[in-house]
């Protein structure tokens, strides 16, 4: 058996994690060895399944093999951007966003802006601030926190900073988006 690292275009979310563990259990050739936003390591036998047929499973459940490298890069500075953003809970007001990501990825900062734009054709400063609207939806829907601790928490210099953003984006005020039926938010892979 062979090992393999493969990276997954829209694996975004931890339950993409979960998803992979599960189908591949029964999936004769391979063996999930470590799993990790947009990364796959397993142990793959050749004679069983090829790469093409790898492939074709990770599209079934809706994940994308990437091979190019300035996509391989854009995938990872995206999972840095999410781990920062939607699961640290304020670790972005003691580092700045770029030195994170730069750091997480491993390159500077303006090859890692340069190819994002490249790839994805926005900013990774837009693809951010996407980040932190879905995140301040998420915890206005929640109604755990106050407005002034969600500005807090996403790093914003101050409520209405925040506000002004987020009907900019969004159309709506914080509280017309709390009182709407069915308030749309946006899937992570989904924002660029």
């Amino acid at each position: 058996m062979k090992e393999n690292t493969l990276t997954l275009k829209n694996m975004v979310s931890k339950s993409c994690l979960k998803l992979i563990e599960l189908y591949f259990k029964n999936i004769e050739g391979v063996i999930i060895q470590q799993v990790f936003l947009g990364k796959v390591i397993l142990l793959q036998d050749e004679n069983k399944i090829n790469n093409q047929q790898l492939k074709e499973h990770f599209n079934e459940i809706g994940f994308e093999v990437v091979e190019d490298e300035d996509v391989i890069l854009t995938e990872r500075i995206k999972v840095a951007a999410i781990e920062l953003i939607v699961f640290a809970s304020n670790n972005n007001s003691i580092i700045r966003n770029s030195d994170y990501i730069s750091d997480r990825v491993q390159e500077p900062y303006d090859k890692i802006s340069k190819v994002f734009s490249r790839v994805t054709g926005t900013t990774l400063e837009k693809y951010i601030i996407l980040l932190k609207i879905e995140k301040a939806k998420e915890l206005v829907l929640e109604d755990k926190l106050t407005l002034s601790e969600i500005s807090y928490q996403l790093d914003y210099s101050s409520v209405q900073y925040l506000s002004r953003q987020f009907k900019q984006i969004t159309g709506y005020t914080f509280s017309e988006f709390k009182d709407l039926e069915h308030p749309p938010r946006i899937l992570l892979e989904h924002l660029i």
